[in-house]
């Protein structure tokens, strides 16, 4: 089986201590890739340099996080900007709305936000979005028509039915992590009902470890545990869910021509 993990940050502090091991454990089980999405211009040399040592295992993208947008945020999308023209990459990421943790920049995350799909168009790039309660302030703005031939990813999803559909008919797919293996967690449900065709999966590791690990560090080697509960869910087997959500990941993010 191939697994794809579509959302880790590998490169952080958190991994400092034994990353190689971290990935010779993903490999172990199965996971051929795995993308690393930016925070901001400070993460982007431990990111490059990480990506430089694996370059078979691990696909850096560059991004400026929303909870990372401030007034003062030319240089950061400059960061972006110089990144993209300097190298080929195979995404833009990880960029949104986050109104979770503080609403004062809302106004600069929007502009932000704009800014880099307006690179990724660009670039003809996927992008990976970060929607935390704010999907309809996202919805407002992908659904622009200046934006209709994007793709890319709703990072770690757990909206609703109808927001998962709204993600789908926008031509995006929905990355599904360790949160669906939360007792109390309602994402459980949407799974069941979204064709896996849509889904790709992903750990955002170090965070959002799954059960049994929940609270723990998360790594990418839990991707499988994660796919074996999907599987689960939709009662298929977990070499069906492999093979779906790994050939997603690879067409979303034109892996084909790597």
């Amino acid at each position: 089986m191939e697994f794809i993990d579509t959302h880790a940050h590998l490169y952080l502090e958190q991994f400092a201590n034994d990353v190689d091991e971290v990935l010779a454990r993903a490999k172990g089980e199965g996971v051929s890739r795995i993308i690393l999405p930016n925070i901001d211009k400070a993460s982007m040399p431990a990111l490059l340099a990480l990506t430089e040592r694996h370059p078979d295992l691990c696909i850096p993208l560059p991004g400026l996080h929303p909870t990372h947008v401030t007034t003062d945020y030319e240089e950061e999308v400059q960061a972006v900007s110089d990144a993209l023209a300097s190298q080929r990459y195979m995404g833009v990421g990880e960029i949104g709305i986050d109104l979770y943790w503080d609403k004062t920049y809302f106004k600069e995350q929007q502009n932000v936000f704009e800014m880099q799909l307006g690179m990724a168009l660009d670039h003809n790039l996927p992008v990976v979005i970060h929607a935390r309660e704010s999907f309809d302030e996202i919805f407002e703005i992908v659904s622009q028509t200046k934006y209709s031939r994007l793709t890319g990813v709703f990072h770690a999803f757990t909206g609703t039915l109808p927001q998962a559909e709204k993600i789908v008919s926008l031509g995006f797919f929905l990355g599904i992590g360790g949160v669906v293996t939360f007792k109390n967690s309602q994402l459980s449900e949407v799974v069941r009902q979204v064709d896996l065709k849509h889904l790709v999966l992903e750990t955002d590791a170090p965070y959002l470890a799954p059960v049994p690990h929940r609270g723990k560090r998360n790594e990418s080697a839990y991707i499988r545990i994660i796919a074996e509960h999907v599987a689960g869910i939709k009662k298929l087997s977990i070499v069906q869910v492999a093979k779906v959500t790994t050939s997603n990941a690879k067409e979303v993010f034109k892996l084909q021509t790597i």
